[in-house]
């Protein structure tokens, strides 16, 4: 009996690939050219055009793309900041019967509901709630708190719901880092912030890709955080997308939208890379001339 080649092990993942992503991404491209006809149409493509490009790049929407790549850069790096001395304390400096229990913190609020969890923050956030009497009763406030409805809010929400997809990765990559190799550069006499600077935190860089990438895409393309503590402030493009599809019933400007949200969250990224790769290559060149001089010694 001849064996499946094993290629055959990846078919049912490239099946779903294509049927859950490609394809509803190309509905959208598809759906981006058409246009809305009438009251009650949602979409023709009968007659093709950028027309929908153009109106989603006016103005008033344009205002609505910077506000929404502010709070998806400015919500990753304070997740990252936040999350990597929560991550690598777990990993190196928590006892290791205690970081099953700290895992399980960290998921605590995906056992709860996206939506019950960011209301929650819209009643901590609200002038009458508990965290303006505290800061009034302390004397930090004179007045309400004031904070809700705007960025800042919408902030304070992206980077509590999604602080743990940043710290998960940073966790498996510090755990991963081990234990000798941060020995071995004390004991050649590189102290604390030295060895992590030059040998956990460039190891570790995989886990602090992979948790940008997985906080980043998703904040950039939520609605949720900044339809329930945004407002009119707060206002993202997810929510401009959903209201096209939802309630103004034009998929086609809708779906232009979406296509320019995801070029753009492509660009970012692109950009986010080119820009790491021109900090670090002086790094990178040091290292090399490093291995150079070793070779010609030997």
């Amino acid at each position: 009996m001849r064996r499946a080649p094993g290629i055959a092990l990846a078919i049912p993942a490239w099946a779903w690939l294509l049927i859950f992503f490609v394809a509803p991404v190309g509905m959208v491209i598809w759906f981006s050219f058409g246009y809305k006809p009438g009251i009650f149409g949602t979409h023709a493509n009968d007659v093709l055009s950028f027309d929908r490009y153009a109106e989603a790049m006016s103005p008033t929407f344009f205002a609505t793309f910077q506000n929404t790549l502010w709070v998806g850069i400015a919500g990753t790096l304070l997740c990252l900041l936040i999350g990597l001395p929560a991550a690598y304390w777990m990993a190196v400096k928590a006892p290791p019967s205690r970081r099953g229990l700290l895992l399980a913190l960290v998921m605590v609020p995906f056992w709860t509901n996206f939506l019950v969890r960011t209301i929650g923050w819209q009643v901590i956030l609200a002038p009458e709630g508990w965290a303006s009497t505290l800061l009034q009763s302390i004397g930090m406030l004179n007045g309400p708190l004031d904070i809700l409805y705007t960025r800042t809010a919408v902030l304070i929400g992206v980077v509590y719901n999604y602080l743990p997809l940043m710290i998960l990765p940073l966790f498996v990559a510090f755990d991963r880092v081990g234990h000798s190799l941060r020995e071995a550069s004390k004991d050649l006499g590189a102290g604390r912030w030295s060895t992590f600077f030059r040998v956990t935190l460039p190891l570790a860089r995989p886990g602090v890709i992979a948790g940008v990438l997985l906080v980043f895409i998703p904040l950039m393309g939520d609605y949720i955080t900044a339809t329930v503590l945004g407002g009119a402030k707060g206002n993202m493009v997810g929510q401009l997308v959903a209201s096209q599809f939802q309630t103004a019933q034009n998929w086609a400007l809708g779906s232009a939208m979406a296509v320019l949200l995801i070029l753009v969250i492509m660009a970012t990224v692109a950009a986010g890379a080119v820009l790491v790769w021109l900090v670090t290559w002086p790094l990178r060149a040091r290292q090399r001339l490093v291995l150079d001089t070793k070779e010609a010694v030997r």
